[in-house]
């Protein structure tokens, strides 16, 4: 008897070989690549969440520096005078509008100040050269980042003491957004502020 053996695969052998063999490598490259999708939001996330409090921290520096600058010029009602200065003063635009970070620039508000009201793109940071994030108003050059970080005080609604006299507490609203493979996030970090006592 003279059988003859096939020597080589049939076209539709070698078809499913390729897809098995297609299917085995395309399963883990799209894990590999969620995975560094995944990393990446979380730095981001990591990120914003830190600029964001830096915000916070910066007002609260802005209200402490109204107290010393009231503590030292003395008088009577030195924490009433630092809080509607810090109020009426440091951030008065900062309580009708978003306001934007710069914590290269001196602490205060207004021209030449770390914190101005945000218009247009002028509250988009850039990393500089010594990892500080920044806006172009500082004058300083760095690589322009996705993240874009604003500041407010607004008014806390309803509150009020025993005899119904509003306190003078105001919150403030720090938050960062960004956008990631064309989805918008943020991180929005709200603190309370109240008046040196």
């Amino acid at each position: 008897m003279n059988s003859k053996l096939p020597t080589g695969f049939t076209l539709i052998e070698s078809m499913v070989a390729v897809t098995i063999l297609t299917l085995a490598v395309a399963g883990p490259l799209m894990t590999a690549n969620r995975a560094i999708v995944a990393a990446q939001s979380a730095r981001d996330q990591l990120t914003a969440s830190y600029l964001a409090q830096e915000g916070i921290e910066h007002v609260r520096a802005i209200r402490d520096n109204a107290y010393l600058a009231a503590y030292y010029a003395g008088g009577a009602g030195i924490s009433t005078t630092a809080w509607n200065n810090f109020l009426t003063a440091s951030v008065a635009q900062c309580r009708s509008a978003e306001c934007s970070l710069d914590p290269t620039l001196p602490i205060g508000y207004g021209s030449g100040s770390s914190l101005y009201q945000c218009a247009g793109n002028n509250c988009k940071l850039y990393l500089l050269s010594n990892g500080v994030y920044a806006t172009n108003r500082s004058g300083q050059t760095g690589t322009e980042t996705r993240f874009k970080r604003t500041v407010q005080i607004v008014d806390i609604a309803g509150t009020s003491d025993v005899s119904g006299s509003p306190y003078p507490d105001k919150r403030a609203v720090s938050k960062v957004s960004w956008d990631f493979h064309g989805t918008a996030y943020s991180v929005t970090i709200y603190d309370h502020l109240t008046p040196w006592q």
